[in-house]
This record gives C-alpha cells, sequence and structure tokens, in this order.
C-alpha cells in the first residue's frame, strides 16, 4: 500500500505545476515520506504528520538512522541507548517495518528513503501532548537538530453533547441504541471493554482464552471481535466460543465489527479498557479517564505499552506479542481487580492523565498554543516577511 500510494507522486507534481495558486507546504503522514522528494523539487516545506506518539517516533526514527543488524536470536534485548530511560526490547517486538527491511528490495528500499525523508522533513507534527511525552519531545528535537516539533494531540472526535453513540464507521452487529440501552443499566466503572483493535485477528486458542477468562471473572463486559475474512473463518480466527455467549447472557455484550470506541470508553459504566495499545486507542483511553490493561500485540504497540505501564503507571500489563495465548485464571482475577476497590491507585492516575489531556486541549492549553504556533508558522511560509 505504502509503495502503491509513490504513484501519485507525477499526477500532484503536475497538479501542482499547474495551478494558479499552489500550496506553500505539503503536511502528509509519516508513510508518506515521499512527499518530502515531492516537497523539494516544488520549493516548499514538508511537514509530517504522525499519529504515533513520541517515543514510539523516536525509537522508529533511531532504527533507520542508525540500520541496526538483525540478531541470530528473535528474543536477544535490543537497547535504544540513546533514548530517555533506554528502552529495552527483544529483537520480535522492534518494528515490523524495520525488521522486514531487505537490503536492495525495491519495495524496502522505498520504505527506508520514505522513513529517513520524514527525518530530513522541515518539521514534524505529533498526536501527543506535553505533558504525557515531554522528555520524547525534547529527545526528538536534539535528534532532528531543530525546534519545529508539535505536539497537537490529542486529536480525537468531539464527544456528542447528549451522549448518543455516533452512526458511523463500519457495519456492526449491535444497534447503538442496544448499546446505550445497556450500558444504561450498568453500575458506574464495572463494565470491562475489550477490544483488539481492527488489524488483529486473535486465534481460536486465544480467542478461547479471552471468553475463558471473562466467563470465570464474573465482570460486565463489552467485548468488540473483528470480523474474519471467509477464508479465516474456518481456522477459527475471531470466532466466539461455542455456548459463551448464552452462559455470559446479561452481562455481557459482543459486538462483531465496528464499535464507537470512544463513546463507550467515556460512558460512565466503563471502568477498564483491555487494550492492543495503539496510539489512538492509547489516546482514547486517556481522554476517558479510564485505567488500561495492556495486550501489545505488534506495531509501536510495545513501545506504547511501555511508555502507559513502566513510564506514565497508566496500564497494568497483561500479555505481550500477537501470538501468546492469555491464561484464563490469570486474565480472570486480573479483569476482576480492574473493577474492583483494589484498582483504586490505578483509578486516581486515569483521572490525572485524563485531566492533563483535557488542559492540553483547551485554550491557551500547551497543546492549543502549540497548534496556533504550527498554523502561524506556516502561514509565514507564504508571507514575503517570513524569516523562517
Amino acid at each position: 500500500m505504502i509503495h502503491a500510494l509513490g504513484e501519485l507522486y507525477q499526477p500532484l507534481l503536475t497538479w501542482f505545476r499547474s495551478h494558479p495558486s499552489p500550496p506553500v507546504a505539503i503536511i502528509s503522514d509519516m508513510f508518506l515520506g515521499w512527499t518530502h522528494r515531492l516537497a523539494c523539487q516544488l520549493g516548499v516545506r514538508r511537514f509530517v504528520f504522525s499519529p504515533s506518539g513520541a517515543m514510539a517516533l523516536a525509537t522508529m526514527y533511531s532504527l533507520w538512522q542508525e540500520m541496526p543488524n538483525a540478531p541470530k536470536d528473535q528474543n536477544e534485548l535490543f537497547s535504544f541507548s540513546k533514548i530517555p530511560s533506554c528502552p529495552k526490547y527483544p529483537w520480535w517486538q522492534i518494528s515490523t517495518i524495520y525488521r522486514s527491511y531487505v537490503e536492495g528490495d525495491p519495495v524496502s528500499e522505498f520504505t527506508k528513503e520514505g522513513m529517513q525523508a520524514n527525518i530530513a522533513s522541515w518539521g514534524l507534527i505529533v498526536n501527543s501532548f506535553t505533558l504525557l511525552e515531554g522528555i520524547y519531545f525534547e529527545h526528538l528535537r536534539k535528534q532532528l537538530g531543530h525546534d519545529r516539533v508539535w505536539a497537537v494531540g490529542p486529536i480525537l472526535p468531539k464527544k456528542p453533547i447528549d451522549m448518543t453513540p455516533p452512526e458511523r464507521g463500519g457495519s456492526s452487529t449491535v444497534s447503538m441504541h442496544d448499546l446505550k440501552t445497556w450500558l444504561d443499566t450498568c453500575e458506574d466503572h464495572k463494565v470491562v471493554y475489550v477490544c483488539y483493535g481492527t488489524q488483529v485477528l486473535l486465534t481460536k486458542d486465544q480467542m478461547e482464552a479471552v471468553a475463558s477468562g471473562l466467563e470465570k471473572s464474573g465482570v460486565h463486559f463489552i467485548w468488540c471481535v473483528k470480523q474474519p475474512s471467509k477464508e479465516l473463518v474456518g481456522e477459527g480466527y475471531s470466532m466466539i466460543p461455542s455456548g459463551f455467549e448464552d452462559r455470559v447472557a446479561g452481562r455481557g455484550l459482543i459486538i462483531r465489527g465496528w464499535a464507537p470506541q470512544g463513546w463507550i470508553l467515556s460512558h460512565r459504566a466503563v471502568g477498564a479498557f483491555l487494550t492492543h495499545c495503539g496510539w489512538n486507542s492509547i489516546l482514547e483511553g486517556i481522554v476517558a479517564g479510564v485505567p488500561m490493561l495492556a495486550c501489545p500485540m505488534g506495531a509501536d504497540q510495545f513501545v506504547d505499552a511501555t511508555l502507559m505501564v513502566e513510564e506514565l503507571k497508566g496500564a497494568k500489563r497483561v500479555c505481550d506479542g500477537a501470538n501468546v495465548v492469555s491464561h484464563s485464571a490469570k486474565l480472570a482475577r486480573t479483569l476482576m481487580e480492574s473493577v474492583s476497590d483494589e484498582s483504586r491507585v490505578e483509578k486516581e492516575r486515569a483521572k490525572e492523565l485524563r485531566m492533563a489531556a483535557v488542559d492540553a486541549i483547551k485554550e491557551d492549553g500547551s497543546s492549543d498554543k502549540n497548534l496556533n504556533a504550527f498554523v502561524k508558522h506556516v502561514v509565514g511560509l507564504g508571507s514575503e516577511t517570513y524569516e523562517g
């Protein structure tokens, strides 16, 4: 997909050159690194937008700058010694995009060129906020050699005033009306929301372990399950164990397909969030003030989990890896504790992180100021008096 999008280079170049009033800058996703070369050819600035957090981005930039070789043992620890706190990960947890790089392969070289172009671009916009990742923003500024780094997050959809779940996204097996009605009947902070993201399909063994843990826990829950393709149904991916829904009827709600995650997390009944630690999910959990249970599966999720569990103390680690099968009894205890009085410390920390996020995006908050500063900077690019 990343490589295919590169085919837009020539059409965009033609459009820019034929436009009577062409843009003065390009703002593009970090996976569109080839737009840096386009910006250079057009004589305009290119700004990278990162949907990942600052810590994850720092590790990614470090990999593509230093190009370390893969060890023979995939469990060997790799240390990011130049990054604050010197995070360490077994090699199999390192960015999949980097680990899949093959020198000389056209697609790999295209990816490498794009990632290194991100580092060379004029500026960086990150969906995070200063109080959450301040030391990593400072590191990025040193790593990049300039101060054109703006923390403007959390960037999330606005919450409906009447707390009605939004009718958007993909298809779902539960209507928004039924979802709201069910949650409204639950006690405050007693529901666990379980979601492994939109990319990962759990195996048959993993599905059985999660289902068993939920059943043994006795907690109220919402479990969002990604729909498998027809080819994977026969292998048991994302299949709810037979009889499970009947056994948990009344206290469990299973959503197959899309779910209004941000809305669910903001409902007064939800008290814990078992998450794969994708960055958007992390931000939604923080803004909702919900304690998190970390189950990173891949990509930058291991770094996100480190940030939340070890750095910010805003989550509890449950398991690591897309191939790991949770121990159902241990998972059940963790789920029970997450919505009990035993989790008072975690709940207070979740409230603190929520307030920090809210303060960042309110008027004159750090992210609000950064966004205004970024806009001013971009406007200045088109001004004859700009001296940047």
